[in-house]
Protein backbone atom coordinates (compact mmCIF):
# COMPACT_ATOMS: atom_id res chain seq x y z
CA UNK A 1 0.00 0.00 0.00
CA UNK A 2 2.27 2.82 -1.25
CA UNK A 3 2.08 6.40 -0.05
CA UNK A 4 1.22 8.69 -3.00
CA UNK A 5 2.25 12.22 -3.93
CA UNK A 6 0.00 14.69 -2.12
CA UNK A 7 -2.62 16.57 -4.13
CA UNK A 8 -4.57 19.81 -3.72
CA UNK A 9 -8.12 20.25 -2.47
CA UNK A 10 -9.21 21.68 -5.82
CA UNK A 11 -8.02 18.51 -7.56
CA UNK A 12 -9.99 16.38 -5.10
CA UNK A 13 -13.11 18.45 -5.75
CA UNK A 14 -12.69 18.06 -9.51
CA UNK A 15 -12.42 14.28 -9.17
CA UNK A 16 -15.48 14.12 -6.93
CA UNK A 17 -17.40 16.32 -9.39
CA UNK A 18 -16.39 14.05 -12.30
CA UNK A 19 -17.30 10.99 -10.18
CA UNK A 20 -13.77 9.63 -10.35
CA UNK A 21 -13.85 9.24 -6.56
CA UNK A 22 -16.72 7.18 -5.17
CA UNK A 23 -17.74 5.58 -1.90
CA UNK A 24 -17.87 1.81 -1.27
CA UNK A 25 -21.18 0.48 0.00
CA UNK A 26 -19.64 -0.35 3.36
CA UNK A 27 -19.27 3.35 4.15
CA UNK A 28 -21.81 4.90 6.49
CA UNK A 29 -23.85 8.00 5.71
CA UNK A 30 -22.46 11.53 6.00
CA UNK A 31 -22.69 12.49 9.68
CA UNK A 32 -20.71 15.69 10.25
CA UNK A 33 -22.51 18.83 11.38
CA UNK A 34 -21.67 22.43 10.51
CA UNK A 35 -19.44 22.89 13.58
CA UNK A 36 -17.19 19.99 12.55
CA UNK A 37 -17.00 21.26 8.98
CA UNK A 38 -16.03 24.76 10.14
CA UNK A 39 -13.33 23.30 12.40
CA UNK A 40 -11.93 21.36 9.43
CA UNK A 41 -11.60 24.54 7.35
CA UNK A 42 -10.04 26.40 10.28
CA UNK A 43 -7.44 23.63 10.67
CA UNK A 44 -6.59 23.92 6.97
CA UNK A 45 -6.22 27.70 7.21
CA UNK A 46 -3.93 27.39 10.24
CA UNK A 47 -1.78 24.78 8.50
CA UNK A 48 -2.68 21.96 10.84
CA UNK A 49 -2.60 18.40 9.48
CA UNK A 50 -6.02 16.89 8.86
CA UNK A 51 -4.85 13.27 8.66
CA UNK A 52 -4.09 11.04 5.72
CA UNK A 53 -6.63 9.44 3.40
CA UNK A 54 -6.97 5.89 2.14
CA UNK A 55 -7.98 5.10 -1.45
CA UNK A 56 -8.76 1.73 -3.00
CA UNK A 57 -8.09 1.23 -6.69
CA UNK A 58 -10.67 -1.31 -7.86
CA UNK A 59 -10.16 -3.00 -11.21
CA UNK A 60 -13.11 -3.22 -13.63
CA UNK A 61 -13.56 -6.97 -13.28
CA UNK A 62 -14.04 -6.57 -9.52
CA UNK A 63 -15.81 -3.21 -9.55
CA UNK A 64 -18.78 -4.63 -11.47
CA UNK A 65 -19.52 -7.04 -8.60
CA UNK A 66 -20.14 -4.35 -6.02
CA UNK A 67 -22.23 -1.29 -5.49
CA UNK A 68 -20.67 2.14 -5.06
CA UNK A 69 -22.12 5.50 -4.08
CA UNK A 70 -21.53 9.08 -5.14
CA UNK A 71 -20.47 11.66 -2.60
CA UNK A 72 -23.15 13.83 -1.04
CA UNK A 73 -23.67 16.70 -3.49
CA UNK A 74 -26.14 18.84 -1.59
CA UNK A 75 -27.13 18.02 1.97
CA UNK A 76 -30.73 18.49 3.06
CA UNK A 77 -31.75 16.97 6.40
CA UNK A 78 -35.22 16.03 5.14
CA UNK A 79 -34.82 15.52 1.38
CA UNK A 80 -31.21 14.64 0.65
CA UNK A 81 -29.35 12.99 3.51
CA UNK A 82 -28.30 9.74 1.85
CA UNK A 83 -25.72 9.24 -0.86
CA UNK A 84 -27.04 8.09 -4.23
CA UNK A 85 -25.86 4.94 -5.96
CA UNK A 86 -23.12 5.40 -8.51
CA UNK A 87 -23.57 4.09 -12.05
CA UNK A 88 -20.30 2.53 -13.14
CA UNK A 89 -18.92 3.12 -16.62
CA UNK A 90 -18.15 -0.30 -18.05
CA UNK A 91 -14.45 -1.08 -18.28
CA UNK A 92 -13.30 1.75 -16.02
CA UNK A 93 -11.31 1.51 -12.83
CA UNK A 94 -12.91 2.89 -9.69
CA UNK A 95 -11.19 4.78 -6.89
CA UNK A 96 -13.14 4.09 -3.72
CA UNK A 97 -12.49 6.18 -0.62
CA UNK A 98 -11.97 3.85 2.33
CA UNK A 99 -10.99 6.54 4.82
CA UNK A 100 -11.87 10.21 4.37
CA UNK A 101 -15.55 10.31 3.40
CA UNK A 102 -16.56 12.80 6.12
CA UNK A 103 -13.65 15.15 5.38
CA UNK A 104 -14.02 15.02 1.58
CA UNK A 105 -17.78 15.54 1.77
CA UNK A 106 -17.25 18.50 4.11
CA UNK A 107 -14.77 20.04 1.65
CA UNK A 108 -17.21 19.54 -1.23
CA UNK A 109 -20.19 21.03 0.62
CA UNK A 110 -18.12 23.94 1.92
CA UNK A 111 -16.62 24.83 -1.45
CA UNK A 112 -19.25 23.78 -3.99
CA UNK A 113 -22.62 23.18 -2.35
CA UNK A 114 -25.08 23.93 0.45
CA UNK A 115 -26.21 22.49 3.76
CA UNK A 116 -29.82 22.57 5.03
CA UNK A 117 -30.85 21.45 8.50
CA UNK A 118 -34.09 21.96 10.41
CA UNK A 119 -34.38 25.13 12.43
CA UNK A 120 -35.26 24.74 16.12
CA UNK A 121 -38.95 24.98 17.01
CA UNK A 122 -40.04 24.51 13.39
CA UNK A 123 -42.34 21.70 12.23
CA UNK A 124 -40.68 19.08 10.05
CA UNK A 125 -43.29 19.50 7.31
CA UNK A 126 -42.76 23.25 7.15
CA UNK A 127 -40.91 24.03 3.88
CA UNK A 128 -39.32 27.06 5.55
CA UNK A 129 -37.83 24.91 8.32
CA UNK A 130 -34.81 23.93 6.22
CA UNK A 131 -33.07 27.08 4.90
CA UNK A 132 -30.14 26.44 2.58
CA UNK A 133 -26.84 27.65 3.99
CA UNK A 134 -23.43 27.95 2.39
CA UNK A 135 -20.04 28.31 4.00
CA UNK A 136 -18.82 31.86 4.60
CA UNK A 137 -15.57 33.28 5.96
CA UNK A 138 -15.38 36.60 7.81
CA UNK A 139 -12.67 38.66 6.07
CA UNK A 140 -12.73 41.63 8.42
CA UNK A 141 -12.39 39.96 11.81
CA UNK A 142 -10.76 36.86 13.19
CA UNK A 143 -12.70 34.46 15.38
CA UNK A 144 -13.46 35.49 18.95
CA UNK A 145 -11.30 33.92 21.64
CA UNK A 146 -12.47 30.36 22.20
CA UNK A 147 -11.50 27.11 23.97
CA UNK A 148 -11.13 25.21 20.69
CA UNK A 149 -8.30 27.42 19.44
CA UNK A 150 -10.22 28.46 16.33
CA UNK A 151 -8.60 31.43 14.58
CA UNK A 152 -10.80 32.00 11.52
CA UNK A 153 -14.51 32.85 11.64
CA UNK A 154 -16.14 30.26 9.36
CA UNK A 155 -19.93 30.02 9.46
CA UNK A 156 -22.71 28.34 7.49
CA UNK A 157 -25.12 31.18 6.66
CA UNK A 158 -28.10 31.87 4.47
CA UNK A 159 -27.63 34.66 1.94
CA UNK A 160 -30.00 36.84 3.95
CA UNK A 161 -28.11 36.27 7.20
CA UNK A 162 -24.77 37.00 5.54
CA UNK A 163 -26.14 40.29 4.12
CA UNK A 164 -27.44 41.25 7.55
CA UNK A 165 -24.08 40.63 9.21
CA UNK A 166 -22.26 42.47 6.44
CA UNK A 167 -24.53 45.46 6.88
CA UNK A 168 -23.58 45.51 10.57
CA UNK A 169 -19.88 45.93 9.78
CA UNK A 170 -18.52 42.44 9.04
CA UNK A 171 -17.85 40.96 5.63
CA UNK A 172 -18.68 37.28 5.22
CA UNK A 173 -17.20 35.97 1.99
CA UNK A 174 -19.00 33.06 0.20
CA UNK A 175 -16.22 30.46 0.32
CA UNK A 176 -17.29 28.72 -2.92
CA UNK A 177 -16.28 31.85 -4.91
CA UNK A 178 -12.61 31.11 -4.22
CA UNK A 179 -12.74 28.28 -6.77
CA UNK A 180 -13.16 30.74 -9.67
CA UNK A 181 -10.74 33.46 -8.49
CA UNK A 182 -7.17 33.86 -9.70
CA UNK A 183 -4.50 34.27 -7.00
CA UNK A 184 -3.43 37.83 -7.76
CA UNK A 185 -5.60 40.43 -9.48
CA UNK A 186 -8.79 38.55 -8.78
CA UNK A 187 -8.28 38.65 -5.02
CA UNK A 188 -7.14 42.29 -5.07
CA UNK A 189 -10.09 43.31 -7.21
CA UNK A 190 -12.55 41.71 -4.78
CA UNK A 191 -10.96 43.49 -1.82
CA UNK A 192 -11.05 46.84 -3.63
CA UNK A 193 -14.64 46.49 -4.85
CA UNK A 194 -15.88 45.66 -1.34
CA UNK A 195 -13.77 48.38 0.28
CA UNK A 196 -11.84 45.93 2.42
CA UNK A 197 -8.35 47.31 1.79
CA UNK A 198 -6.41 48.92 4.61
CA UNK A 199 -3.37 48.45 6.81
CA UNK A 200 -5.37 46.99 9.70
CA UNK A 201 -7.82 44.98 7.63
CA UNK A 202 -6.88 41.30 7.35
CA UNK A 203 -9.20 40.74 4.36
CA UNK A 204 -6.58 40.34 1.61
CA UNK A 205 -4.29 38.11 3.68
CA UNK A 206 -7.21 35.93 4.77
CA UNK A 207 -8.51 35.64 1.22
CA UNK A 208 -5.03 34.90 -0.11
CA UNK A 209 -4.54 32.18 2.52
CA UNK A 210 -7.84 30.58 1.57
CA UNK A 211 -6.82 30.54 -2.10
CA UNK A 212 -3.49 28.88 -1.24
CA UNK A 213 -5.20 26.23 0.88
CA UNK A 214 -7.60 25.32 -1.92
CA UNK A 215 -5.48 25.71 -5.06
CA UNK A 216 -1.77 25.58 -4.24
CA UNK A 217 -1.01 23.63 -1.05
CA UNK A 218 -0.65 19.88 -1.62
CA UNK A 219 -2.19 18.91 1.69
CA UNK A 220 -4.21 15.82 0.75
CA UNK A 221 -1.86 13.02 1.71
CA UNK A 222 -3.12 9.56 0.83
CA UNK A 223 -2.31 5.91 0.58
CA UNK A 224 -3.59 3.89 -2.35
CA UNK A 225 -4.41 0.23 -1.85
CA UNK A 226 -4.23 -1.78 -5.07
CA UNK A 227 -4.92 -5.25 -3.71
CA UNK A 228 -8.03 -6.89 -5.14
CA UNK A 229 -8.33 -9.26 -2.16
CA UNK A 230 -11.57 -7.91 -0.80
CA UNK A 231 -11.24 -9.40 2.66
CA UNK A 232 -7.83 -7.74 3.04
CA UNK A 233 -9.41 -4.43 2.07
CA UNK A 234 -12.23 -5.00 4.55
CA UNK A 235 -9.73 -5.62 7.34
CA UNK A 236 -7.93 -2.40 6.41
CA UNK A 237 -11.22 -0.52 6.50
CA UNK A 238 -12.06 -1.87 9.95
CA UNK A 239 -8.68 -0.84 11.33
CA UNK A 240 -8.63 2.70 9.97
CA UNK A 241 -12.27 3.42 10.80
CA UNK A 242 -12.36 2.14 14.37
CA UNK A 243 -12.00 5.62 15.89
CA UNK A 244 -12.83 4.55 19.44
CA UNK A 245 -15.72 2.30 18.40
CA UNK A 246 -14.62 -0.97 16.83
CA UNK A 247 -16.44 -1.71 13.59
CA UNK A 248 -17.43 -5.33 13.10
CA UNK A 249 -17.55 -7.45 9.99
CA UNK A 250 -21.31 -7.65 10.34
CA UNK A 251 -21.61 -3.83 10.33
CA UNK A 252 -19.73 -3.63 7.07
CA UNK A 253 -21.30 -6.68 5.44
CA UNK A 254 -24.72 -5.37 6.38
CA UNK A 255 -23.85 -2.19 4.50
CA UNK A 256 -22.98 -4.29 1.45
CA UNK A 257 -26.28 -6.16 1.73
CA UNK A 258 -28.15 -2.87 2.08
CA UNK A 259 -26.60 -1.64 -1.15
CA UNK A 260 -27.53 -4.78 -3.08
CA UNK A 261 -31.06 -5.57 -1.92
CA UNK A 262 -33.68 -4.33 -4.37
CA UNK A 263 -37.04 -4.52 -2.56
CA UNK A 264 -36.14 -4.42 1.14
CA UNK A 265 -33.83 -2.20 3.14
CA UNK A 266 -31.42 -4.78 4.58
CA UNK A 267 -30.39 -2.62 7.50
CA UNK A 268 -33.99 -1.97 8.56
CA UNK A 269 -34.99 -5.59 7.99
CA UNK A 270 -32.13 -6.99 10.08
CA UNK A 271 -32.57 -4.50 12.91
CA UNK A 272 -36.33 -5.08 13.00
CA UNK A 273 -35.84 -8.84 13.23
CA UNK A 274 -33.17 -8.54 15.93
CA UNK A 275 -35.41 -6.27 18.00
CA UNK A 276 -38.35 -8.64 17.61
CA UNK A 277 -36.36 -11.71 18.62
CA UNK A 278 -34.96 -10.01 21.69
CA UNK A 279 -38.42 -9.01 22.95
CA UNK A 280 -39.72 -12.58 23.07
CA UNK A 281 -40.89 -13.73 26.54
CA UNK A 282 -38.25 -12.80 29.13
CA UNK A 283 -35.93 -11.38 26.49
CA UNK A 284 -32.91 -12.59 24.53
CA UNK A 285 -29.69 -10.95 23.49
CA UNK A 286 -29.33 -12.02 19.86
CA UNK A 287 -26.90 -9.77 17.93
CA UNK A 288 -27.17 -8.80 14.28
CA UNK A 289 -24.18 -11.07 13.58
CA UNK A 290 -26.34 -14.08 14.43
CA UNK A 291 -29.21 -12.96 12.19
CA UNK A 292 -26.88 -12.39 9.23
CA UNK A 293 -25.19 -15.75 9.81
CA UNK A 294 -28.60 -17.42 10.06
CA UNK A 295 -29.57 -15.88 6.74
CA UNK A 296 -26.55 -17.44 5.02
CA UNK A 297 -27.36 -20.83 6.57
CA UNK A 298 -31.11 -20.80 5.89
CA UNK A 299 -30.55 -19.66 2.30
CA UNK A 300 -28.52 -22.86 1.78
CA UNK A 301 -25.56 -20.85 0.54
CA UNK A 302 -22.38 -22.95 0.28
CA UNK A 303 -20.25 -20.37 2.09
CA UNK A 304 -21.51 -19.15 5.45
CA UNK A 305 -18.34 -17.44 6.66
CA UNK A 306 -18.34 -13.68 7.16
CA UNK A 307 -16.34 -13.01 4.04
CA UNK A 308 -16.93 -10.31 1.45
CA UNK A 309 -17.10 -12.94 -1.30
CA UNK A 310 -20.08 -14.57 0.43
CA UNK A 311 -21.94 -11.25 0.24
CA UNK A 312 -21.83 -10.95 -3.53
CA UNK A 313 -24.87 -9.99 -5.64
CA UNK A 314 -26.11 -13.55 -6.28
CA UNK A 315 -25.98 -14.52 -2.61
CA UNK A 316 -27.59 -11.27 -1.53
CA UNK A 317 -30.41 -11.82 -4.02
CA UNK A 318 -31.04 -15.24 -2.49
CA UNK A 319 -30.92 -13.77 1.00
CA UNK A 320 -33.41 -11.03 0.17
CA UNK A 321 -35.75 -13.42 -1.63
CA UNK A 322 -36.01 -15.72 1.39
CA UNK A 323 -35.76 -13.09 4.13
CA UNK A 324 -39.37 -13.04 5.26
CA UNK A 325 -39.46 -16.84 5.56
CA UNK A 326 -36.13 -16.87 7.38
CA UNK A 327 -37.42 -14.29 9.83
CA UNK A 328 -40.50 -16.37 10.59
CA UNK A 329 -38.39 -19.47 11.22
CA UNK A 330 -36.00 -17.58 13.50
CA UNK A 331 -38.91 -16.09 15.42
CA UNK A 332 -40.57 -19.49 15.82
CA UNK A 333 -37.24 -20.97 16.94
CA UNK A 334 -36.72 -18.23 19.51
CA UNK A 335 -40.24 -18.78 20.86
CA UNK A 336 -39.46 -22.49 21.18
CA UNK A 337 -36.28 -21.71 23.12
CA UNK A 338 -38.34 -19.42 25.35
CA UNK A 339 -40.75 -22.32 25.95
CA UNK A 340 -37.73 -24.30 27.15
CA UNK A 341 -37.27 -21.61 29.80
CA UNK A 342 -34.27 -20.03 28.07
CA UNK A 343 -33.61 -16.32 27.94
CA UNK A 344 -30.68 -13.91 27.75
CA UNK A 345 -29.70 -15.02 31.28
CA UNK A 346 -29.61 -18.75 30.51
CA UNK A 347 -28.89 -19.11 26.78
CA UNK A 348 -25.16 -19.74 26.82
CA UNK A 349 -24.70 -19.83 23.03
CA UNK A 350 -26.95 -17.78 20.78
CA UNK A 351 -25.91 -19.82 17.74
CA UNK A 352 -28.02 -22.78 18.88
CA UNK A 353 -30.98 -20.90 17.40
CA UNK A 354 -29.66 -21.27 13.84
CA UNK A 355 -29.99 -25.07 13.37
CA UNK A 356 -33.36 -25.00 15.13
CA UNK A 357 -34.59 -22.29 12.75
CA UNK A 358 -33.17 -24.20 9.77
CA UNK A 359 -35.10 -27.31 10.81
CA UNK A 360 -38.34 -25.41 11.34
CA UNK A 361 -37.90 -23.61 8.01
CA UNK A 362 -37.26 -26.85 6.13
CA UNK A 363 -40.33 -28.45 7.70
CA UNK A 364 -42.43 -25.41 6.96
CA UNK A 365 -43.48 -25.34 10.62
CA UNK A 366 -46.14 -22.84 11.66
CA UNK A 367 -47.09 -21.36 15.04
CA UNK A 368 -49.19 -24.46 15.80
CA UNK A 369 -45.98 -26.46 16.10
CA UNK A 370 -45.31 -24.95 19.53
CA UNK A 371 -48.36 -26.62 21.11
CA UNK A 372 -49.44 -29.44 18.80
CA UNK A 373 -49.72 -32.80 20.60
CA UNK A 374 -48.45 -34.65 17.53
CA UNK A 375 -45.20 -32.65 17.76
CA UNK A 376 -44.68 -33.05 21.52
CA UNK A 377 -42.06 -35.78 21.10
CA UNK A 378 -40.26 -33.74 18.45
CA UNK A 379 -40.16 -30.69 20.72
CA UNK A 380 -38.83 -32.88 23.56
CA UNK A 381 -36.07 -34.18 21.29
CA UNK A 382 -35.07 -30.64 20.34
CA UNK A 383 -35.15 -29.56 23.97
CA UNK A 384 -32.92 -32.41 25.09
CA UNK A 385 -30.41 -31.73 22.32
CA UNK A 386 -30.38 -27.98 22.96
CA UNK A 387 -29.87 -28.34 26.71
CA UNK A 388 -27.15 -30.96 26.36
CA UNK A 389 -25.29 -28.99 23.69
CA UNK A 390 -25.34 -25.92 25.91
CA UNK A 391 -24.31 -27.85 29.01
CA UNK A 392 -21.37 -29.57 27.31
CA UNK A 393 -18.24 -27.42 27.20
CA UNK A 394 -16.68 -26.61 23.83
CA UNK A 395 -19.63 -27.31 21.55
CA UNK A 396 -20.42 -23.77 20.44
CA UNK A 397 -16.92 -22.34 20.64
CA UNK A 398 -14.25 -22.81 17.99
CA UNK A 399 -15.09 -24.16 14.55
CA UNK A 400 -18.59 -22.65 14.61
CA UNK A 401 -18.97 -22.29 10.84
CA UNK A 402 -17.95 -25.91 10.29
CA UNK A 403 -20.38 -27.04 12.98
CA UNK A 404 -23.28 -25.05 11.52
CA UNK A 405 -22.62 -26.40 8.04
CA UNK A 406 -22.46 -29.96 9.40
CA UNK A 407 -25.70 -29.55 11.34
CA UNK A 408 -27.38 -28.10 8.26
CA UNK A 409 -26.32 -31.06 6.15
CA UNK A 410 -27.63 -33.57 8.70
CA UNK A 411 -30.96 -31.77 9.06
CA UNK A 412 -31.33 -31.33 5.31
CA UNK A 413 -30.83 -35.05 4.70
CA UNK A 414 -32.67 -36.54 7.67
CA UNK A 415 -34.97 -33.80 9.01
CA UNK A 416 -37.92 -33.80 6.64
CA UNK A 417 -40.41 -35.02 9.26
CA UNK A 418 -38.57 -35.11 12.59
CA UNK A 419 -35.66 -33.50 14.33
CA UNK A 420 -32.86 -36.02 13.57
CA UNK A 421 -31.12 -36.13 16.94
CA UNK A 422 -29.20 -39.38 16.36
CA UNK A 423 -27.88 -38.34 12.95
CA UNK A 424 -26.96 -34.88 14.23
CA UNK A 425 -25.04 -36.26 17.17
CA UNK A 426 -23.20 -38.76 14.99
CA UNK A 427 -22.12 -35.93 12.67
CA UNK A 428 -21.08 -33.80 15.65
CA UNK A 429 -19.02 -36.62 17.11
CA UNK A 430 -17.03 -36.81 13.87
CA UNK A 431 -16.07 -33.17 14.46
CA UNK A 432 -14.90 -34.01 17.99
CA UNK A 433 -17.99 -32.39 19.49
CA UNK A 434 -19.67 -35.36 21.14
CA UNK A 435 -22.57 -34.77 23.51
CA UNK A 436 -21.70 -37.85 25.58
CA UNK A 437 -20.54 -36.98 29.10
CA UNK A 438 -17.84 -38.99 30.86
CA UNK A 439 -18.23 -39.89 34.52
CA UNK A 440 -15.90 -37.16 35.73
CA UNK A 441 -17.87 -34.60 33.71
CA UNK A 442 -21.11 -35.77 35.32
CA UNK A 443 -19.63 -35.44 38.80
CA UNK A 444 -18.33 -31.98 37.90
CA UNK A 445 -21.92 -30.93 37.17
CA UNK A 446 -22.79 -31.56 40.81
CA UNK A 447 -20.41 -28.72 41.70
CA UNK A 448 -22.38 -26.18 39.66
CA UNK A 449 -23.33 -23.27 41.88
CA UNK A 450 -26.11 -20.76 42.29
CA UNK A 451 -25.68 -17.89 39.82
CA UNK A 452 -23.84 -19.91 37.16
CA UNK A 453 -25.51 -19.91 33.76
CA UNK A 454 -25.26 -23.72 33.38
CA UNK A 455 -27.08 -24.36 36.66
CA UNK A 456 -30.51 -23.66 35.15
CA UNK A 457 -29.69 -25.96 32.22
CA UNK A 458 -28.65 -28.81 34.51
CA UNK A 459 -31.75 -28.54 36.69
CA UNK A 460 -34.08 -28.34 33.69
CA UNK A 461 -32.53 -31.52 32.27
CA UNK A 462 -32.88 -33.35 35.57
CA UNK A 463 -36.51 -32.31 36.07
CA UNK A 464 -38.06 -32.10 32.56
CA UNK A 465 -41.70 -32.23 33.71
CA UNK A 466 -41.79 -28.54 34.61
CA UNK A 467 -43.72 -26.15 32.38
CA UNK A 468 -40.91 -23.70 31.78
CA UNK A 469 -43.16 -21.37 29.82
CA UNK A 470 -43.88 -19.99 33.27
CA UNK A 471 -41.18 -18.03 35.05
CA UNK A 472 -38.97 -20.31 37.12
CA UNK A 473 -36.26 -19.30 39.57
CA UNK A 474 -33.23 -21.22 40.71
CA UNK A 475 -34.05 -21.56 44.40
CA UNK A 476 -32.12 -22.75 47.46
CA UNK A 477 -33.81 -25.79 49.00
CA UNK A 478 -32.44 -24.85 52.41
CA UNK A 479 -32.45 -21.03 52.53
CA UNK A 480 -29.25 -19.01 52.70
CA UNK A 481 -30.10 -17.76 56.16
CA UNK A 482 -30.00 -21.32 57.49
CA UNK A 483 -26.24 -21.44 56.83
CA UNK A 484 -25.31 -18.56 59.09
CA UNK A 485 -22.85 -19.65 61.69
CA UNK A 486 -25.14 -18.87 64.62
CA UNK A 487 -27.99 -20.84 63.06
CA UNK A 488 -25.72 -23.84 62.53
CA UNK A 489 -24.38 -23.66 66.08
CA UNK A 490 -27.95 -23.41 67.44
CA UNK A 491 -28.83 -26.49 65.36
CA UNK A 492 -25.99 -28.32 67.14
CA UNK A 493 -23.94 -28.84 63.98
CA UNK A 494 -20.44 -30.01 64.88
CA UNK A 495 -17.90 -27.18 64.95
CA UNK A 496 -15.53 -28.94 62.56
CA UNK A 497 -18.32 -29.35 59.95
CA UNK A 498 -19.60 -25.78 59.82
CA UNK A 499 -17.26 -24.47 57.12
CA UNK A 500 -17.84 -27.52 54.90
CA UNK A 501 -21.62 -27.29 55.25
CA UNK A 502 -21.56 -23.58 54.43
CA UNK A 503 -19.68 -24.45 51.23
CA UNK A 504 -22.55 -26.75 50.22
CA UNK A 505 -25.12 -23.96 50.38
CA UNK A 506 -24.86 -22.82 46.74
CA UNK A 507 -24.09 -26.17 45.09
CA UNK A 508 -26.46 -28.07 42.83
CA UNK A 509 -27.80 -30.62 45.39
CA UNK A 510 -29.20 -27.70 47.44
CA UNK A 511 -30.83 -26.05 44.42
CA UNK A 512 -34.14 -26.53 42.65
CA UNK A 513 -36.31 -24.88 40.02
CA UNK A 514 -39.31 -23.18 41.57
CA UNK A 515 -41.99 -21.03 39.97
CA UNK A 516 -41.50 -17.34 40.70
CA UNK A 517 -44.57 -16.84 42.94
CA UNK A 518 -43.81 -20.00 44.93
CA UNK A 519 -40.22 -18.95 45.38
CA UNK A 520 -41.31 -15.58 46.71
CA UNK A 521 -43.76 -17.19 49.15
CA UNK A 522 -41.12 -19.66 50.34
CA UNK A 523 -38.68 -16.88 51.20
CA UNK A 524 -36.49 -17.97 54.17
CA UNK A 525 -38.79 -20.72 55.46
CA UNK A 526 -37.17 -24.10 56.14
CA UNK A 527 -38.12 -26.41 53.25
CA UNK A 528 -40.06 -29.11 55.11
CA UNK A 529 -42.09 -26.55 57.07
CA UNK A 530 -42.83 -24.67 53.84
CA UNK A 531 -43.99 -27.86 52.11
CA UNK A 532 -46.31 -28.70 54.98
CA UNK A 533 -47.82 -25.21 54.82
CA UNK A 534 -48.03 -25.11 51.02
CA UNK A 535 -49.31 -28.57 50.05
CA UNK A 536 -51.75 -31.20 51.28
CA UNK A 537 -50.28 -34.60 52.07
CA UNK A 538 -50.75 -36.17 48.61
CA UNK A 539 -49.55 -33.03 46.81
CA UNK A 540 -46.62 -32.76 49.20
CA UNK A 541 -45.44 -36.29 48.50
CA UNK A 542 -45.67 -35.69 44.75
CA UNK A 543 -43.77 -32.42 45.02
CA UNK A 544 -40.99 -33.97 47.11
CA UNK A 545 -40.67 -36.91 44.73
CA UNK A 546 -40.66 -34.70 41.62
CA UNK A 547 -37.81 -32.59 42.99
CA UNK A 548 -35.81 -35.46 44.56
CA UNK A 549 -36.52 -34.11 48.02
CA UNK A 550 -37.84 -37.29 49.64
CA UNK A 551 -36.39 -37.63 53.13
CA UNK A 552 -36.15 -33.87 53.56
CA UNK A 553 -35.02 -33.17 57.16
CA UNK A 554 -36.78 -30.61 59.32
CA UNK A 555 -33.56 -29.09 60.70
CA UNK A 556 -29.99 -28.43 59.58
CA UNK A 557 -28.65 -31.36 61.62
CA UNK A 558 -29.78 -33.69 58.83
CA UNK A 559 -28.59 -31.48 55.98
CA UNK A 560 -25.32 -33.31 55.19
CA UNK A 561 -27.04 -36.64 54.80
CA UNK A 562 -29.79 -35.06 52.68
CA UNK A 563 -27.19 -33.34 50.48
CA UNK A 564 -25.26 -36.57 49.87
CA UNK A 565 -28.41 -38.56 49.12
CA UNK A 566 -29.78 -35.98 46.69
CA UNK A 567 -26.38 -35.67 45.02
CA UNK A 568 -26.37 -39.42 44.35
CA UNK A 569 -29.90 -39.28 42.93
CA UNK A 570 -28.93 -36.40 40.67
CA UNK A 571 -25.85 -38.26 39.47
CA UNK A 572 -27.99 -41.25 38.58
CA UNK A 573 -30.33 -39.07 36.54
CA UNK A 574 -27.40 -37.38 34.82
CA UNK A 575 -26.15 -40.84 33.77
CA UNK A 576 -29.49 -41.50 32.10
CA UNK A 577 -29.98 -38.19 30.29
CA UNK A 578 -26.28 -37.63 29.51
CA UNK A 579 -25.37 -41.21 28.64
CA UNK A 580 -21.71 -42.18 28.81
CA UNK A 581 -22.33 -45.12 26.53
CA UNK A 582 -20.75 -44.78 23.06
CA UNK A 583 -23.07 -43.99 20.15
Amino acid sequence: MPFQTAITISKVLDKIARREYVLPALQREFEWDTDKMCRLFDSLMQGYPIGSFLFWKVKPENAKNYVFYDFMRKYHEAKAYRCEKHTLVSGNDVTAILDGQQRFTSLYIGLKSTYAEKLPRKWKDNPDAYPEMSLHLNLTRMAKENELGLKFDFRFLTAERASSLNAAGDHFFPVKQILEMDPGPGLFKYVQEHKLAGDNNPAFNTLFRLHEVVHRDQIINYFEEESQELDKVLNIFIRVNSGGMVLSYSDLLLSIATAQWKELDARDAVHELVDGLNKIRNGFDFPQDLVLKAGLVLADLPGIQFRVTNFGPANMQALEKGWKGFGKALTLGARLLADFGLSAQTLLANSVLIPIAYYLHQRGAKDAYLNAKDDAADRAAIRSWVMRSLLKSGIWGSGLDTLLSTLRDAIKEHGKERFPVAEIETAMAKLGKTLKFEEDELKELLSLEYGEWRTFLALSLLYPGLDLRNEFHVDHVFPKTAFRRKRLVDAEVAEDRIVEIQAMRDRLPNLQLLEGPLNISKNDTMPLAWCEEQFRAAQRAAYLDRHDLTGLPAEMTGFEEFFATRAERMLGKFRKVLSTEPA
